[in-house]
């Protein structure tokens, strides 16, 4: 999968009957299914039951279980109320029966209001100074350790350029927070709000959990940690594109109980607050 469209056809579902859906999945280099996938399908399914023009403006979801890249999902939508202002959505994502994932949405009605946002920190290293994780695999993967070598290896419709790059033959403890510049690799055929969205559901999986790593990385790494999204909550703000970078800037706040927790915002280039996105992950050591 390396183009935007290919990704758009993904997370488009096929439908079963008026609140039942089926999608297929794609790896990202892990054995089971990716969480942002499953995140992003799951819009799309909630989505297709709004008939009211309201856009998604928030949802909730928790992983239940591994899903299994070999099987279909499939994804019943409750819907759970159509109010003055508000819809509400739940989805069940389900393999063989089992339910792997649960998802809550809210849509809004275009409403006018009071408007502010943090501002972006507009002193970090801009893409053109940096490298993308296909370059680095071009320049570095002779010295890579085999499980990232193997992940960077995996084709993508995206184009992520880290500003804080990890030496992975430095094992020292780091800051709390990473930002990540990431951009389409090429343009969508269909530029609709709910299809960005669902887009960026899907991006926003991609480094979140890997930050609370950092403050550990002279001793945790990807080789000795069972890592996976355990929930995930994302807020939309304001309309965006996709023709120049975004910034997904992280922090971690957290990590206690074989547990991590992180948080971002995702801007414009321009520094304009498209979303924010929380995560809790479990991230437990493994003994030998």
């Amino acid at each position: 999968m390396t183009s935007a469209n290919e990704l758009l056809r993904l997370l488009e579902l096929k439908q079963l009957d008026e609140a039942t859906f089926e999608g297929v999945s794609k790896t990202i280099g892990s054995p089971n299914v990716f969480g942002g996938q499953v995140l992003a399908q799951a819009v799309n399914a909630a989505y297709r039951t709004i008939h009211n023009n309201r856009v998604l403006h928030s949802l909730h979801g928790y992983f239940l279980e591994a899903g299994d890249l070999e099987q279909p999902i499939q994804f019943s939508v409750n819907e759970v109320r159509d109010g003055g202002s508000f819809s509400t959505r739940r989805v069940l994502a389900s393999q063989s029966g089992k339910a792997i994932f649960i998802l809550a949405a809210s849509f809004h009605k275009d409403e006018q209001g009071y408007d502010h946002q943090i501002e972006m920190n507009t002193s970090l290293k801009q893409p053109e100074e940096l490298l993308s994780w296909s370059e680095m695999l071009t320049q570095f993967g002779h010295v890579l350790p085999v499980l990232t070598k193997r992940f960077l290896e995996i084709d993508r419709p995206i184009m992520f350029k880290p500003v804080e790059v990890v030496n992975p033959l430095k094992q020292e403890n780091l800051p709390p927070y990473s930002n990540v510049w990431f951009k389409l690799k090429a343009p969508l055929t269909d530029s609709s709000l709910a299809v960005k969205q669902q887009i960026l559901t899907y991006i926003s999986d991609y480094n979140i959990l890997a930050a609370a790593l950092l403050p550990h990385a002279s001793k945790a790494h990807f080789g000795n940690t069972q890592m996976a999204s355990l929930d995930h909550s994302m807020w939309f703000f304001r309309d965006f594109d996709y023709n120049d970078w975004m910034l997904y800037s992280i922090e971690t706040p957290n990590a206690s109980n074989a547990r991590g927790f992180a948080k971002g915002n995702i801007f414009s280039r321009e520094g304009k607050l498209i979303a924010c996105v929380a995560q809790e992950g479990l991230m437990r050591p493994l003994v030998k």
